[in-house]
């Protein structure tokens, strides 16, 4: 191997025939680009794309880097797909169902915390925030600026989902918990709570508001295979 030959990533599986295709053209479908536009970009022919996207990375690295390049993905991304993309890329299992939970369960998988997603009624339409939040007798607690938009007034409805989904297993949970703000404004309870494991927000900031939402209806449900 010469010092212009790109290294093969050790930690990269090998990909089956025809995924590699199948990512290609998805991304392409995604960026609104066509075979002959890819291959322009990429400096080479549409049949010669065609044959690259079928034999794989070994038969021309350079040339797949400037594919990858093209498609605004790093070599690993086009072969394995993105780690940040949405779960369920892999799609549905052969044999999928949907399971109720109970409310005990809801609870279960709640956990004690972690980040869910609040929605609110809003104008022109609904809108939806992610936010860290606790559990603290079973009711779910979050923090967050006075001035931003999850900072809600009391006595208002609101729901928060939270969810899971294992791309590996195709099967996954969402739990819905539908209820009403109150403002926690007592100093030992807002002392209390900023001591809970998950109180300190992943987005940072200064976050003295702390609302809680009483329960008034607890749903989900599971995706698994039967």
């Amino acid at each position: 191997m010469n010092e212009n030959t790109p290294a093969t990533d050790p930690a990269v599986r090998p990909v089956a025939p025809g995924v590699l295709a199948r990512h290609i053209a998805e991304r392409c479908a995604q960026l609104g680009l066509t075979e002959a536009e890819l291959a322009k970009l990429a400096a080479m022919s549409p049949g010669y794309l065609r044959h690259l996207a079928e034999a794989g990375p070994e038969l021309d690295p350079n040339g797949f880097l400037r594919v990858a390049a093209a498609l605004r993905l790093t070599r690993r991304e086009l072969l394995e797909g993105r780690s940040d993309a949405p779960p369920g890329q892999p799609g549905a299992a052969a044999r999928p169902a949907l399971f109720r939970l109970t409310e005990p369960e809801c609870w279960e998988m709640l956990g004690d915390h972690g980040i869910g997603r609040i929605a609110l009624a809003a104008e022109p339409g609904p809108v939806v925030f992610p936010v860290n939040y606790l559990i603290d007798a079973r009711t779910v607690v979050y923090r967050t600026d006075p001035n931003g938009g999850a900072a809600v007034a009391a006595d208002t409805s609101v729901s928060v989902q939270v969810d899971h989904i294992d791309d590996r297993l195709r099967q996954g949970w969402s739990v819905l918990v539908v209820g009403t703000t109150r403002h926690v404004d007592d100093l030992e309870a807002v002392e209390r709570l900023a001591r809970l494991p998950g109180s300190r927000p992943w987005a940072g900031g200064h976050r003295p508001l702390w609302v809680r939402i009483q329960p008034e209806r607890v749903t989900g449900r599971r995706i698994g295979s039967i």
